[in-house]
């Protein structure tokens, strides 16, 4: 992996929509899980969306997300995107993109390459 560049975010209101990317300016690996994370005010980061290099690995959403988010990637652009619509208070955060050898996990520990961040605000 390069740096994981992030770009998108921003504020909307409660019931809008945002789209986030991030760019990977190096290679991927074969077996490995990209993902994106939210840190919200006073909160752990957790994982809200992930997605596998094996195609028959389906992506995988928080509770929280699910029917909301949509993960997805475009090889071509060495790039992940989340879109994200029907926007909540609740979904207020920083939020970032991970890579991970291996498995789609829960634990933080083994993503190892991280973008910046980008912060999303939604007004009610």
């Amino acid at each position: 992996h390069g740096l994981l560049m992030q770009s998108g975010g921003g504020s909307v209101q409660a019931g809008g929509s945002l789209t986030i990317s991030c760019t990977d300016s190096g290679g991927t690996y074969a077996d490995e899980c990209i993902a994106w994370f939210r840190q919200a005010p006073g909160k752990e980061r957790e994982r809200i969306a992930s997605v596998h290099t094996h195609y028959r690995i389906p992506p995988a959403y928080a509770d929280s997300v699910k029917g909301r988010f949509t993960i997805s990637r475009d090889y071509a652009k060495k790039t992940l995107y989340l879109q994200m619509n029907s926007l909540e208070p609740e979904d207020t955060g920083m939020y970032y993109c991970a890579a991970a050898p291996g498995s789609c996990g829960l634990d933080i520990r083994p993503y190892t390459y991280w973008g910046q961040g980008t912060q999303v605000t939604v007004s009610s």
